[in-house]
């Protein structure tokens, strides 16, 4: 008798990923980074099997990294049936090139491996007209060199250029095209969008805004009663969800918006404006921190920077440290002199560090867990309370 057929089981690619230590980016700040890139990579559907880092002054112009480094990972590659190489920077169009050449793997960069991952996760029309968009206008400059593999003839016909040159200039008129066509559309989208935001009438606005994975999603599934998808990896979610939000007697609407990151790619900042048009006009952003996370300090800076730079920097913020049941510590000895780091500081003394110095009282919850949500109800609805008041002089009876 013969037994029954195993169930196939699917094999999860491998990926090396490589980064560079400079006078910008020492080695601890290069292992955060290439740490976070590992996590994308997981998100995006590959396991790391190896970090490979290399000490330059400046990228190889060819390769990014030195002859000698590409040979050790070419060699790692080979021996261990690796599928996808990851760069934690940017390549230009000849690095790109160069590396597939040499490599003869997958080569993507941290841009090219955000722009996958926001095409895996794009669920309607909009957001996938957005990542589109980006992907097209982050493939143009790259086009040259595709098609090398194309005979480059010089015939006596006349005609100055070869079937290669002629297969480039064809794809960058389609890319061209099909920018433009995807600006269009997104023209109508934005214009939709900003046509649902002013039909929203003079309710208070509230974002919540943060680094990617810190719980917004959560968040938003508990004081607004909803199901927001919420997961345990990078860019769970993309479209911006809108939801009515009733504190005791108070409405507001209240947006999840996409998490930030370092390094976010120029193409979805410019594509996924109607997102951050949500940011720009709110009244009010809860920004939201993992404090479970060893460098959240720094994700507070990359968050601040982003609006910044998108023009809502000076917005009246809540910060709310969540996850503080996952914060963890390393209890320092009573005698032990060596000086308090972040490692052995619990949060009491995290309390009173540098964020005693804050302009205003940060908040501390779990959201998981469902710790002083009370507190961070109170908060909100004081100060939407506040600039309703302001808004509507005269609609003071229920308060």
């Amino acid at each position: 008798m013969k037994s029954a057929p195993q169930p196939t089981q699917l094999i999860t690619p491998k990926a090396v990923l490589i980064g560079i230590i400079n006078k910008q980016q020492n080695e601890s700040l290069a292992k955060e980074y290439l740490d976070e890139l590992a996590f994308l990579a997981l998100t995006y559907g590959v396991d790391t099997s190896k970090v490979f880092t290399q000490k330059l002054d400046k990228p190889d112009k060819a390769t990014f990294i030195g002859k000698g480094k590409l040979q050790e990972i070419k060699q790692y590659i080979q021996d261990n049936n690796i599928s996808v190489v990851v760069f934690d920077d940017e390549l230009s169009p000849s690095q790109q090139r160069n590396l597939e050449k040499e490599i003869g793997k997958k080569i993507l960069d941290r841009t090219t491996l955000i722009l996958e991952i926001f095409s895996q996760r794009a669920q309607t029309a909009h957001a996938k007209t957005q990542v589109q968009l980006a992907q097209y206008q982050y493939l143009l400059p790259r086009l040259t060199g595709m098609w090398t593999h194309l005979e480059r003839q010089r015939g006596g016909t006349g005609t100055r250029g070869g079937a290669g040159e002629k297969e480039i200039e064809t794809d960058r008129r389609i890319t061209r095209d099909k920018i433009a066509q995807l600006k269009e559309e997104l023209k109508v989208i934005d214009k939709q969008m900003a046509t649902q935001r002013k039909n929203r009438g003079e309710f208070v606005r509230v974002a919540l805004v943060g680094y990617t994975n810190v719980g917004k999603s959560t968040i938003m599934n508990l004081i607004s009663k909803s199901d927001v998808f919420a997961e345990n990896k990078l860019f769970a979610t993309l479209d911006t969800t809108v939801r009515k939000v009733t504190i005791d007697n108070l409405f507001f609407l209240l947006t999840d918006t996409v998490g930030f990151i370092r390094k976010l790619p120029t193409q979805l900042i410019e594509s996924f404006k109607s997102t951050l048009d949500e940011v720009r006009e709110a009244d009010v952003l809860i920004h939201v921190v993992d404090i479970s996370h060893p460098n959240f300090e720094d994700h507070i800076h990359v968050v601040r920077q982003t609006l910044q730079d998108i023009g809502a920097g000076d917005k009246k913020t809540i910060l709310v440290f969540n996850k503080i049941d996952a914060f963890k510590f390393v209890k320092k000895e009573e005698d032990d002199l060596t000086p308090i780091t972040r490692e052995n500081m619990s949060l009491e003394d995290l309390k009173k560090s540098w964020m005693s110095n804050l302009n205003e009282t940060p908040l501390f919850i779990s959201a998981q867990k469902k710790e002083n949500i009370t507190d961070f109800k109170k908060t909100v609805y004081d100060i939407v309370k506040e600039i309703h008041i302001k808004r509507f002089p005269y609609n003071n009876l229920f308060y």
